[in-house]
């Protein structure tokens, strides 16, 4: 089959999660609570970290990092899948197709990225204590902040040009609630294979790469505890870094088993499950595992709620 402009695709129709009215406006119930909850906690986060002056520290300026990217991450898809439970219009531009997708992997490759700079915030911190605020100081910090959301950007540039300049001639149907892309490519009437070895290739080498610095730094942070002969110090060691380290497999473990594997392999009900999880579930979690496992995060939000309730109330 010849190649077809890619402008003769001028919309594609998204597969929703079920097409039975009863079942739709349940589901629409269940994730629009799902998002709510995932904005409140995330921006509960952001504003005690903002307000608190005891956690202005890298470690939680890293933080306030990951709450924005779990703002972002289901902003970018949510919306439009509660549109389609509410309306039955599963139709969605090209374009706007091709920011969706585009905006997706930024926020994922960026919150791969800045969970590395974490564990080695981590590594200076428990491995080097005396150093920590010297090395960890704020343009190092600034500057590795700025390198993830750069670092996530240029990947997502370079995916969803290699994505939206395939041809699409045949089908227009994208087995998934939202524009990603294994189900945009498997849409093309066009040889897909240097798209799928640019996804391979960048993906294993960048998320390896991340992969390889948090795994290295949780073994000196092993190591580092281990050596510890205070048990309240080996306690709070594993308190912190266990919120973070929970974060690391929920993410890494989704997102790995959906970009780092050749398109033919593609399932559309498992991908959509899996989506979920690190597209849904992990950005609603992320607030709860950090602010049940720190006191300091749970004071500076029990402040906040304080402070907020009693302005209402005045």
């Amino acid at each position: 089959m010849g190649e077809v402009n890619i402008t003769n695709m001028k919309e594609f129709v998204l597969v929703g999660l079920s097409d039975l009215p009863v079942v739709r406006f349940s589901l629409f119930a269940i994730f629009l609570l799902i998002y709510l909850t995932t904005l409140a906690g995330n921006m509960a986060i952001l504003v005690a970290i903002g307000t608190d002056a005891r956690l202005q520290s890298p470690m939680f300026f890293f933080l306030s990092n990951l709450s924005f990217l779990d703002l972002l991450c289901p902003t970018v898809t949510v919306p439009k899948m509660l549109e389609i439970f509410l309306t039955d219009d599963k139709t969605i531009s090209f374009a706007g197709c091709m920011l969706q997708l585009y905006f997706l992997i930024d926020v994922v490759g960026t919150e791969i990225f800045l969970l590395a700079v974490m564990a080695y915030d981590r590594y200076v911190a428990i491995c080097n204590p005396l150093q920590y605020t010297t090395i960890m100081n704020k343009k190092l910090c600034s500057q590795l902040a700025a390198g993830t959301w750069i670092a996530g950007c240029l990947n997502s540039i370079l995916h969803t040009t290699f994505t939206f300049t395939l041809s699409f001639c045949g089908s227009n149907k994208v087995n998934q609630y939202y524009c990603d892309i294994p189900p945009v490519m498997a849409l093309s009437c066009s040889s897909t294979y240097a798209s799928e070895m640019v996804l391979l290739v960048v993906a294993g080498v960048l998320g390896s790469s991340a992969f390889l610095v948090t795994l290295i730094s949780y073994v000196y942070i092993l190591f580092a505890i281990l050596r510890m002969r205070s048990t309240n110090g080996r306690r709070k060691a594993f308190s912190t870094c266990g919120s973070h380290l929970t974060v690391v497999c929920l993410f890494y473990g989704t997102t790995i088993s959906t970009y780092v594997r050749p398109s033919s392999t593609y399932s559309p009900k498992q991908d959509r499950v899996v989506s979920m999880l690190y597209g849904l579930i992990t950005p609603m979690l992320n607030p709860m595992i950090y602010s049940l496992r720190n006191k300091d995060v749970q004071r500076a939000l029990r402040r906040s709620m304080s402070q907020i309730i009693f302005s209402l109330g005045s």
